[in-house]
């Protein structure tokens, strides 16, 4: 199955949690926030949150500074 991440294609197994995800593309479990479709994902939720077939997500990486 295909998802976009960032505006780029992702293949993810057919049945994919937000967590899986994160696994796969070996992100940070802290300092980032998740968009599914324009709704802002809460991080209680990751863990159940099933992906579906071109789902957009947004990935945004808290950055440090001023």
């Amino acid at each position: 199955m295909k998802v976009q991440v960032n505006n780029k294609e992702v293949k993810i197994n057919p049945v994919s949690t937000l967590t899986q995800l994160i696994l796969l593309l070996e992100l940070p479990f802290q300092g980032i926030a998740i968009a599914v479709n324009n709704k802002m994902i809460p991080r209680t939720e990751w863990e159940h949150f099933l992906l579906h077939e071109n789902d957009n997500l947004i990935i945004i990486k808290a950055a440090c500074g001023g």
